[in-house]
């Protein structure tokens, strides 16, 4: 089965969010700002599409802490564990890939490698994992260490972004 899909723009440029039965599988998006935003979609997804873009741009805006989303992030079973410790870190709150390591049972590059496959940044925060010296390491989201960086401020109350 194909995902339907939804794009709509962001501060971070346009961002499209994936969904199959209901859940979310994925969101990306482009550094291109001059993309057009288009939406294309199966209109039964429309109310998760609009949930998502609703609970985005309160994110963005600076008023959402916590996504409420169906999600259905497709990985392996350590992937899946990573996933659900990135998605217990508060708002506003970073965590090192060594101390994810430990939660997981698991070492720190592995961890690192889980973060990079993670398909829906931003819900599933992989910007708030940094090096243990508290570096800001690599971003597999189409701005790289530059959107972590902006995100990182944004939730710190430093907003970087373009916000409207």
């Amino acid at each position: 089965m194909h995902p339907a899909q939804a794009t709509f723009a962001s501060p971070l440029g346009p961002i499209t969010v994936q969904a199959v039965d209901g859940a979310i599988i994925r969101l990306y998006w482009s550094s291109k700002a001059s993309a057009s935003p288009e939406k294309r979609c199966d209109h039964s997804l429309e109310p998760l599409f609009g949930k998502a873009r609703e609970q985005l741009d309160a994110y963005f805006a600076g008023t959402l802490r916590d996504f409420d989303l169906p999600l259905a992030p497709a990985g392996s079973r350590f992937q899946q564990r990573v996933w659900e410790a990135l998605y217990a870190i508060p708002y506003g709150q970073t965590r090192s890939y060594g101390e994810i390591a430990a939660a997981t049972s698991s070492v720190a590059r592995a961890v690192g490698g889980a973060c990079g496959a993670n398909p829906i940044p931003i819900v599933i925060p992989c910007h708030r994992v940094l090096a243990s010296n508290g570096k800001l390491t690599g971003f597999s989201a189409a701005g790289g260490v530059r959107d972590k960086q902006l995100l990182l401020d944004l939730e710190a109350g430093r907003p970087g972004l373009p916000l409207g």
